[in-house]
């Protein structure tokens, strides 16, 4: 089941999921998914440095 959702991106981000799915032959959402829930699943954490 997938829900719908809506989230700001930078446009250099984007570009590079759309570059990668390009190259994969995958519609770039999916791609974006499969990447989130790789992150989730194995319980990715962010290191936040202010500079």
């Amino acid at each position: 089941l997938k829900k719908q959702v809506t989230i700001r991106l930078d446009e250099d981000t984007v570009a590079y999921f759309k570059n990668l799915a390009e190259e994969k032959d995958l519609p770039y959402q999916s791609l974006i998914n499969l990447y989130l829930r790789d992150c989730a699943q194995s319980h990715k954490d962010l290191k936040i440095e202010w500079q």
